[in-house]
């Protein structure tokens, strides 16, 4: 019985939990934090509208999510400072809100996306997060040199007379579908927190960038686990408890 309930969405969880600190450095090196929260919750609104209108919740969250990571260029052009995630990130939830308040058939669907019930992820998940984890991380090997370069030295491309655009349009839609997919297994902030406080950690603590990747999935891998084993001996939903050993390790480990 504990293979058919747990094991799965154990196995399912802890294979995003490989990918999201490590894509969450990324993130945090172009200080595009705030864009994890921002994909999540459009994402949750795309899968209850997805729902209301008949289909599979995991395509509308992934196509919602993929939407917004293709069109964040183009808002980031009208809306500077980051607010183009802020504005993500309050027409997803007020979206999402609106529909479990007013579709009974989205209502826990909802709860779910937004308290983070990891125990719901169903066996037919598994080798479809097994499969986008291991393309993922394949993309992000891929573009990393180039996303670095990038990054410390703003002329390499127009330097080398290449447009920069395929490489941060590409991050930006991986990124974009990976949370959307990590949304419908582990919830809103479920996914949020194991991309924002696992790389906020290794910043600090480790002494380059390739350090930074294994400390931040170090901390991922080991918190997702406790979290695991104490949401299911308290009995409570998965999102709170990781959000809160998380914060617990980042402060015993001095903020």
């Amino acid at each position: 019985m504990w293979s058919e309930l747990f094991l799965v969405p154990l196995l399912t969880g802890l294979t995003l939990a490989v990918l999201l600190p490590l894509l969450g450095c990324y993130l945090r090196l172009r200080d595009e934090w705030l864009a994890a929260l921002a994909y999540a919750h459009v994402a949750a609104a795309g899968a209850l509208l997805a729902l209301v209108a008949n289909v599979p919740p995991l395509i509308g969250g992934m196509a919602a999510a993929g939407a917004a990571g293709a069109g964040k260029r183009a808002l980031a052009g009208r809306l500077a400072g980051g607010a183009a995630y802020a504005f993500l990130l309050l027409g997803g939830w007020a979206l999402a809100v609106l529909l479990a308040a007013n579709q009974p058939m989205a209502e826990r669907l909802g709860h779910a996306l937004f308290d983070g019930q990891l125990y719901f992820a169903a066996a037919a998940q598994l080798p479809w997060v097994a499969l986008w984890t291991g393309l993922a991380l394949a993309a992000l090997a891929a573009l990393s040199r180039q996303l670095l370069l990038g990054q410390v030295y703003p002329d390499f491309f127009r330097a080398q007379c290449r447009p920069s655009w395929p490489v941060m349009a590409g991050f930006d839609l991986l990124a974009a579908l990976s949370l959307a997919l990590a949304t419908m297994v582990l919830g809103v902030m479920g996914a949020f927190v194991l991309v924002f406080i696992p790389p906020w950690l290794a910043f600090r603590r480790a002494r380059n960038w390739r350090s930074s990747l294994w400390l931040a999935f170090a901390i991922g891998v080991l918190a997702y686990g406790v979290a695991f084993l104490l949401a299911l001996f308290l009995d409570q939903p998965f999102g709170p408890v990781l959000a809160l050993v998380l914060m617990v390790l980042a402060l015993l480990a001095g903020g």
